[in-house]
């Protein structure tokens, strides 16, 4: 028990001490004096307690005025933290450092003089000082931490000395009513938003020496007209000047490799940039809503165009995507209402999803043979847009690409699987081509792909169309007769739906499935090549008092067939999707037997004697 009391009184003996190197005196005007030599950090977070309270800090709403003597070599952690009505300090020649929160929080703070022997500013030592209009920081100074003069919403001006290497994190972030700073030649780097939301810095000089600008370091400075990033500087961080709306000229360095993504979005005001050639990729969201942007040169470097990157661009007029450019991001150019014309260079293998979309003045696009996706919705509500030649590289078309694209009239698609309602309600689009390449490709035409198209009348597939999907020619009411190829195995629900101009179907024998309603409302003349019956529910067919027509030895399994067995079946289908006619060049009487017949040259119906085409109106 002794040794511990012992142990206790030798503890509060050293705390003694290390107090007692400092004296202080408050007056009755509020005046708080300090003298001695070394100052103990204090208490300086209002969670997590370090050290203990100052011992004035019961008297922190007295304190006015702070004098800090000749003969104290340092302002502990936290000394002077949230004195409420704290309005000057005036630091003599011996003080060497600040310490971490020392005057954090005093809001009434206005003037501040410090000696001329402080080599460092420790962290948030004036943070939240909103009352401080100005300091001279000395020539001395060698370091000031991060946050050290954030929120100081009154400070007009400040001047950095010769001696700081780098301008810290957050260091000046939220003063909004500095209008001026002067960065001396001895930076080298600029912190992470180290002047963020300082709304009314009109101007500021990157000088030479300078080699990075950080993540959000000019961002939200809303009366920054004009920026020159200088050839010294290496990379430009995320947001950098992100929402600087009144930037109307940036010019960057020859030397910059690296700019971050969303680090001019939202600079409403940027007309024109130019991107040096060291560059070798453009961000996400990089130039996205600079609506007044109306001309952009992306150099050779550029090997990829990041997700957003121009988005809201809406008075950018032209862009050429370079050879070198491999890549072109989701909603790169999303909503540049003003675009025109666009060239894809030839190393382009990804169009990304909405890359293109509302770009409703968009007339002219040209892609590289090197695309082989083009994304979910990439031009998605391009009304403007006429026509677009799909490269035989092209393998996939998204999901809605080209959805209410209103004014193409015609496409061909090679070689690539075509969407869920890639084309859906292209209203005036007359002629589609799909699948008609050399290539090996398996084609699927998606569900809807070309739903609501009531303007196409001729449809030619390929070899290569294996499916088509539901409802993908739904409405399409005045598409008329089309061979399907035998390589289709698929025809989905309502594929050819109210397709009324569709009067002569022929089913190839690949066909193993054939969905509910697939020709509901098409037309009555059916030829099926099939051997065995697919099976089909009630409303594939609009009605089953056509007739249809099976190949020679099969109108039994059909007569046996649920649905098949409700039309007028004849044994006289000819299997021509396989290169076999099988049908007489014959002259007809009116001794001829019922069925279909190669005639001149021309394949006819003959009924009681009597020839009928195949739309069934007499010859």
């Amino acid at each position: 028990m002794k040794k511990l009391l012992f142990l206790c009184l030798l503890c509060i003996v050293s705390f003694n001490v290390i107090h007692a190197e400092i004296t202080w005196k408050l007056s009755d005007d509020g005046t708080l004096t300090i003298s001695g030599t070394d100052m103990p950090d204090y208490y300086f977070d209002y969670n997590i307690a370090q050290g203990s309270d100052a011992p004035w800090i019961g008297n922190k709403d007295k304190i006015k005025k702070i004098v800090i003597e000749d003969g104290v070599t340092n302002i502990g952690n936290g000394a002077f933290y949230y004195c409420p009505n704290l309005t000057s300090i005036t630091i003599s020649n011996s003080v060497t450092s600040i310490g971490r929160y020392a005057f954090k929080w005093c809001s009434e703070l206005t003037s501040v003089t410090l000696g001329n022997s402080v080599t460092s500013i420790g962290e948030e030592a004036f943070y939240s000082c909103t009352g401080l209009t100005s300091i001279i920081i000395p020539e001395s100074v060698t370091s000031i931490g991060d946050e050290a003069f954030q929120f100081c919403s009154s400070l007009t001006s400040i001047t950095i000395p010769n001696s700081i290497t780098s301008i810290g994190n957050d260091i000046f972030s939220n003063c909004s009513n500095l209008t001026s700073i002067e960065i001396p030649e001895s930076v080298t780097s600029i912190g992470n938003y180290a002047f963020e939301c300082c709304s009314r810095l009109a101007t500021v000089t990157i000088p030479n020496s300078v080699e990075s600008v950080g993540d959000g370091a000019f961002a939200g400075c809303f009366g920054l007209t004009s920026v020159n990033i200088p050839n010294s500087v290496e990379s430009i961080g995320i947001s950098a000047f992100r929402n600087c709306s009144g930037l109307i000229s940036v010019t960057i360095g020859n030397s910059v490799k690296n700019i971050g993504r969303s680090a001019f979005e939202g600079c409403s005001s940027l007309t024109s940039i130019t991107i040096p050639n060291s560059v070798t990729s453009i961000g996400n969201d990089i130039f996205s809503g600079c609506s007044n942007l109306t001309s952009i040169e992306i150099p050779e470097s550029v090997t990829s165009i990041g997700n957003s990157a121009f988005a809201g661009c809406s008075r950018l007029a032209t862009v050429t995507i370079p050879n070198s450019v491999e890549s072109v991001g989701k909603d790169a150019f999303w909503g540049c209402s003003g675009l025109t014309s666009v060239t894809i260079g030839n190393s382009v293998k990804n169009i990304g999803r909405s890359a293109f979309e509302a770009c409703s003045r968009l007339t002219s696009v040209t892609l590289g043979n090197s695309v082989t996706n083009i994304g979910e919705e990439a031009f998605y509500s391009c009304t403007g847009l006429t026509s677009i030649i799909i490269p035989e590289s092209v393998t996939s078309i998204g999901d809605e690409a080209f959805r209410g694209c209103s004014g193409l009239t015609s496409i061909a698609i090679p070689n690539a699987s075509v969407g869920n309602k890639a084309f859906y309600e292209c209203k005036v689009l007359s002629s589609v081509t799909i699948g008609n390449s050399a290539g090996n490709s398996a084609v699927v035409i998606g569900n809807e792909a070309f739903a609501h198209c009531t303007n196409i009348t001729s449809l030619t597939l390929g070899n290569s169309v294996t499916s088509i999907g539901n409802a993908a020619f739904y409405n399409c009411f005045q598409l008329l007769p089309f061979t399907i190829p035998n390589s289709v195995t698929s025809i989905g629900d309502e594929a050819f739906a109210h397709c009324c101009s569709f009067y002569e179907i022929t089913i190839p024998s690949s066909v193993t499935n054939i969905g509910r309603y697939a020709f509901y409302e098409c037309g009555s003349l059916v030829t099926n090549l099939a051997t065995t019956p697919q099976k089909i529910e009630d409303g594939t067919f609009t009605m089953y008092n056509g007739f249809l027509h099976v190949l020679p030895g099969c109108k039994a399994a059909y007569e046996a067939a649920d649905y098949w067995k409700n039309f007028t079946i004849l044994e006289d289908a000819v299997d021509t999707l396989s290169g076999t006619t099988g049908v007489a060049d014959v002259d007809a009487d009116n001794g001829m037997k019922d069925g279909k017949y190669l005639i001149d040259g021309k394949v006819v119906i003959v009924r009681n004697g009597k020839k009928y085409n195949l739309n069934g109106i007499a010859e």
